[in-house]
């Protein structure tokens, strides 16, 4: 197993390098160390179906490819290279297929092993790094810092979400803030909850220096 982890850890970081939007190798490898956090504590779950999710779910992601489906065939293309039995392929596709946010969309999720995954990967979009993360994906989208004269999103469809009028600030709304609420394990709770309280101060200091009272 320690043998097709390296191969894997290989593949992502040759695919992610260079990424500027906040979806490079050390978020991988952060969201692999939040999931190591979160098993340890939960007690539950097969290690190397998290691990191997953990480190490939962002393979496929549209934001990151031609498509969707040119992603999944990039990772399906990729696990039979490594000769996975077709079961735990399947367990750490379905793991993958659940993790992503994509507008606040809610799926019923199958087994501890994908709560794990996914409460790591949205732990990574909170506190300090989330913030850096935030502005470093706003940026490369070419979205403002923050734009008054803009609405908080309530409910959007896909397409909405990747492409609608937004600024990093307005994201903290329409996202950022709505995953503390949204976390499966009680560890990952605890731990988004701190995560939240340091956004909640940043954002009071950001209205401060932006309105000229601090």
């Amino acid at each position: 197993m320690n043998e097709l982890i390296k191969i894997t850890e290989e593949f992502v970081e040759n695919q992610l390098k260079g990424d500027s939007s906040g979806h490079d190798w050390h978020h991988i490898d952060r969201v692999r160390k939040n999931a190591q956090l979160i098993w340890r504590k939960e007690q539950q779950g097969d290690w190397f179906i998290i691990e191997m999710a953990a480190l490939l779910h962002d393979i496929p992601d549209d934001k990151l490819n031609e498509s969707e489906a040119a992603g999944w065939e990039k990772l399906d293309s990729f696990l039979q290279s490594i000769e996975l039995d077709r079961d735990t392929a399947s367990k750490i596709k379905s793991c993958i297929s659940t993790v992503s946010f994509k507008g606040g969309r809610q799926l019923e999720l199958n087994s501890i092993e994908a709560e794990i995954v996914q409460d790591a990967d949205r732990l990574d979009a909170l506190g300090a790094i989330g913030i850096a993360r935030t502005f470093a994906f706003g940026g490369k989208k070419g979205h403002p810092i923050y734009e008054p004269n803009f609405s908080i999103r309530g409910e959007m469809t896909l397409e909405e979400y990747r492409n609608g009028n937004s600024s990093s600030v307005h994201h903290f709304y329409e996202k950022l803030l709505r995953l503390k609420d949204r976390m499966n394990t009680a560890h990952a709770k605890q731990l988004a909850e701190e995560r939240h309280r340091f956004m909640e101060g940043f954002l009071e200091q950001f209205y401060s220096e932006w309105n000229g009272t601090a």
